[in-house]
C-alpha cells in the first residue's frame, strides 16, 4: 500500500526550552489510509503498509510509549507477525530509527533511512518515489516551516516521481500526524489531517491543511484568552483540591 514518511526533529520552543516533535505521513491508491496507516505520539512514529497489519502500528506506539527502542519495538512485533512476509513496517524514536520491507511485498518495493527520518513503500512505479520523497524532506528540514506542511512536500514530490503505480484505481486518499513533545496552550489544527476519498489526494491535503492552518490562526486571535483564563483557574482549582487533602477533609 503506496508510500509513507516516519520523521523526528529536534527543536526549540518560545521559550528556549529543547523538544522533539514526530510526524509521518502517507498516501495510497485507496480510500482512508488515514485509519490504517500513519501513528504517532509525543515518543515517535510508525507507519504500518503493504499487506496492512493495523495492530502493528498501534501496538507500536504503545511499546514506544512503554520506553522500547523503536528498533526493538518493531522488530519484536514483527517477529511475532507470521505475515512479516508482506508487511511493510518503519518508524523512528527520540533516537534511532527502523525499516523493514518483507520479501513479499509487491514490486516496486523498497525503504530508506536517514538522518531521524524513515521512507518506505510497494507497488510504486520505482525506486526513485521513496527517493524523492525523502530528498525532498531533507531539502526542507532547516526551513522554518510548520512540519506538517513539509511532510506534504514530501508526498508532492513521491506522487509527482509517479507513486503508486495502480493507475486503474482511481480513489485515492492521503493523510498526516504531527505529536510533540511540547506542553502547548493549543494543539495545532493542521497536525492531525486526512483525506479519505479523492481523485487529488496530495492537492487535497495541501488545500486541508491550508484551512486547516488559517482556522487556527483565526482560533488562536479570538480564544487564546479564554484558554490562558481556563488554565489559571484549573490550576488555582488543583491547589485548593491539594490543601483540602492536606487539612484532612474528605467528600465521602
Amino acid at each position: 500500500m503506496t508510500f509513507s514518511i516516519c520523521v523526528r526533529e529536534e527543536y526549540e520552543d518560545s521559550d528556549g526550552d529543547p523538544q522533539t516533535r514526530f510526524g509521518v505521513a502517507v498516501t495510497t491508491r485507496l480510500p482512508g489510509v488515514g485509519t490504517l496507516c500513519p501513528f504517532a505520539s509525543e515518543n515517535g512514529a510508525v507507519a504500518t503498509q503493504s499487506l496492512v497489519n493495523v495492530e502493528l502500528g498501534r501496538k507500536g506506539i504503545e511499546y514506544l510509549d512503554d520506553g522500547l527502542a523503536v528498533e526493538d519495538a518493531l522488530q519484536a512485533l514483527l517477529d511475532a507477525d507470521d505475515g512479516a512476509a508482506q508487511r511493510q513496517l518503519h518508524g523512528v524514536d527520540s533516537d534511532g530509527t527502523f525499516a523493514f520491507s518483507g520479501a513479499e511485498c509487491k514490486d516496486w518495493y523498497g525503504h530508506v533511512e536517514g538522518e531521524g527520518y524513515t521512507v518506505a513503500g510497494n507497488l510504486l512505479t520505482g525506486e526513485s518515489v521513496v527517493e524523492a520523497t525523502a530528498d525532498a524532506y531533507e531539502a526542507a528540514r532547516g526551513e522554518d516551516r510548520p512540519l506538517a506542511e513539509r511532510l506534504i512536500d514530501a508526498l508532492e514530490a513521491g506522487h509527482a516521481e509517479g507513486g503508486d503505480k495502480r493507475e486503474e484505481l482511481h480513489v485515492q486518499s492521503a493523510a498526516l500526524l504531527v505529536e510533540s513533545t511540547e506542553d502547548r496552550e493549543m494543539e495545532p489544527y493542521y497536525d492531525d489531517l486526512r483525506v479519505d476519498a479523492t481523485e487529488t489526494p496530495i492537492a487535497d491535503l495541501r488545500e486541508t491543511y491550508e484551512l486547516a492552518e488559517e482556522g487556527f490562526e483565526m482560533a488562536v486571535e479570538r480564544y487564546e484568552e479564554t484558554y490562558e483564563d481556563d488554565e489559571m483557574e484549573s490550576a488555582s482549582d488543583g491547589d485548593g483540591m491539594d490543601k483540602s487533602a492536606d487539612d484532612g477533609e474528605s467528600g465521602e
